[in-house]
Formats: C-alpha cells, sequence, structure tokens
C-alpha cells in the first residue's frame, strides 16, 4: 500500500530542482488507505475520537475525515469529536490554528488539560521545570474514562520511531491503557480484529503507512494551511546536545550560555519544553519536499529532546498509556 516514488523521478527532481518532478500519484493509494480506516473506525465503534493537536499530522488526518464523511454537494459532517490534551506549554500558535480550523469545520472539540491533572494531585511533577510532555498520559487517560471513547485515532507514523515501527494500525489497549507489544492482533488482508472487552480501547492510526515526506506532498498538493511554525522564521536559539532549543520563558538560558538569531522551522510541534526547530530557510511546503528528501535523521530524532533519553524512551511511554 504504501508506494515509493521511482528512483529515476528523484534523481530527475534533483537534476532540475523542482518539485513538480516528483511524483505523488502513491498519494492516492495513501489517500485512499486511510479513508477506509477512518469509516471503519466510524462503522466499528460507539465511542471514537480523534486526536487532534492542530499539528501537521492531525491536520492531514483532518483533511482525509472532510474527504470520507463531508460531501461537497450535500455536506455532512464528521461522526467523532475531537479531542486535544493540552500540557499548557503549547505553542500559541497552534492552540489558535487548533481552534479556528475546529470552528472552521463545525466539528465538536473537546480540550483536556494536564494543569486540570496537576489540580486533582493525578499529576505531580518532581520539580517546577519538569516537561509535561510525558504526563499527557494520564489527562489522556483520564479523558478516556471521562468519555468512555472506545477508539482514539492518531496521527503516530511508522518512520518517526523504533517504538511506532513495532505497532499496528489498530493497536489494542488494556482496562488500564497499555500498550503490550508482544500482544498485538494481526492485520491480514486489511482484515481488523476490533473485539473489546469491558474497559479497553484501541488506539487507531490511519496514516501509519505514510512517511513525513509522502505527508508533506500531501500538504503541497491538497493546498493544506498550516501553523506558520511550519515553515521559516527566526527565533533565538541555543545549541545543546546538536539540537537547537528554542530561547524561551519555558526553556531559558543556562548560566554561559549565549542566544543566537537563526532562520529555523519545526518539522514537528509538541511542548515547548522538549521541542526543537531545525535550520530552514524552507518557506512552502513544495522547498520542505525537498528539504525533506535530503534528510538522514527521522523527524523526533532531529527535534525531541523527550526520545534521546533512552533507545527504549518512547516503548517505555506507549506501555504506559501514551499517544
Amino acid at each position: 500500500m504504501n508506494a515509493r516514488t521511482p528512483s529515476e523521478l528523484l534523481k530527475a527532481m534533483s537534476h532540475h530542482n523542482r518539485p513538480d518532478h516528483l511524483s505523488n500519484a502513491h498519494l492516492d493509494a495513501l489517500e485512499e488507505e486511510t479513508i477506509f480506516i477512518l469509516r471503519e473506525v466510524a462503522a466499528a465503534f460507539e465511542r471514537p475520537t480523534l486526536l487532534f493537536s492542530g499539528g501537521k499530522d492531525s491536520l492531514v488526518m483532518l483533511k482525509c475525515a472532510e474527504k470520507a464523511f463531508i460531501d461537497s454537494k450535500t455536506g455532512g459532517h464528521i461522526p467523532y469529536p475531537l479531542l486535544m490534551i493540552d500540557t499548557g506549554h503549547n505553542f500559541h500558535e497552534v492552540t489558535d490554528f487548533r481552534d479556528s480550523r475546529a470552528k472552521e469545520l463545525g466539528a465538536e472539540l473537546i480540550v483536556r488539560s494536564v494543569e486540570d491533572s496537576m489540580a486533582r494531585g493525578t499529576v505531580r511533577l518532581t520539580h517546577p521545570g519538569e516537561s509535561r510532555n510525558v504526563h499527557q498520559s494520564v489527562t489522556l487517560l483520564e479523558a478516556i474514562d471521562e468519555f468512555r471513547f472506545d477508539a482514539l485515532i492518531g496521527g503516530a507514523r511508522r518512520d518517526e520511531e523504533k517504538a511506532r515501527a513495532k505497532e499496528r494500525i489498530f493497536s489494542h489497549r488494556d482496562s488500564f491503557g497499555q500498550w503490550q507489544p508482544k500482544e498485538q492482533r494481526p492485520e491480514l488482508w486489511t482484515l481488523f480484529n476490533t473485539r473489546l472487552h469491558p474497559g479497553e480501547h484501541f488506539r487507531v492510526f490511519p496514516i501509519s503507512n505514510w512517511t513525513e515526506l509522502d505527508v508533506w506532498q500531501y500538504i503541497a498538493r491538497e493546498n493544506i494551511a498550516l501553523p506558520s511554525l511550519y515553515y521559516t522564521h527566526q527565533r533565538a536559539v541555543v545549541e545543546r546536545k546538536g539540537l537547537l532549543v528554542p530561547v524561551t520563558e519555558l526553556t531559558p538560558l543556562k548560566p554561559g550560555e549565549v542566544a543566537e538569531l537563526r532562520d529555523v522551522r519545526f518539522r514537528t510541534v509538541g511542548d515547548i519544553t522538549c521541542t526543537c526547530p531545525v535550520a530552514s530557510l524552507a518557506a512552502t511546503a513544495d522547498d520542505i519536499v525537498l528539504e525533506t528528501l535530503s534528510v538522514e535523521v527521522s523527524e523526533r530524532g532531529a527535534t525531541r529532546m523527550d526520545d534521546k533519553t533512552s533507545e527504549a524512551s518512547m516503548e517505555k511511554r506507549k506501555k504506559d498509556g501514551y499517544f
């Protein structure tokens, strides 16, 4: 299903340095698969929700959901609400865009905050400056219990990280919200086992088979609007452990460090305390398509501080209920 662009077209594109020389015919197959999965979730579950952060992957899924359920002539609506788990440390450009996009579609948007979990005492930080990103799992599980969601549709892709590459499209979670990598269900011939016991749920990943390049080609083809952070802009940063850390109130300079104003963009957007930009002059989706062809490190590997704590950091968090 995940067809790849022929190597001769890549060479031609490199020679002419024009994105229109890169074939995107495979996007039709990826889009068709994603729409099929989105409709399968609507048919198989009673209380599904689509995780919507306002980031590029969730916006691609939202575009596919529009195509799956909304007809340009007869209308329609997305048959499940959008859910956002807010750490309270998200970029305002992304949360503002999230709100406006949901309002534009007339979709129900549910926002649950890690700060509310902190107020309830279910999340306790070891120190005030600790990243809240990992604690989203607690707030997410509380939201699942509150609304009795039985399927959560997420925008994770297999090319992002090793643990994500091991996960099925329909990923079963037990009554504690945990992922058991050794107990995943087979998915042969696009047949999905959606059977659940009380208290269990599924995480569903319709764009699992997409790559970062596929996402940007689709954004360019469909002219999908994104938060401005995804494109080049000037920002004060400081280099730490090979990453460009944005200088903010949440991530201030350490003693002896000097901020530098750089042209950067974000490949992925998350909590400010653990998300880093990359040096880039790419101002359009087509520019990013060209840039993505030459990268050798996945977007999470190049931009996420929380994934660098250990080789198994993502897998451990997923076992604890992470997205």
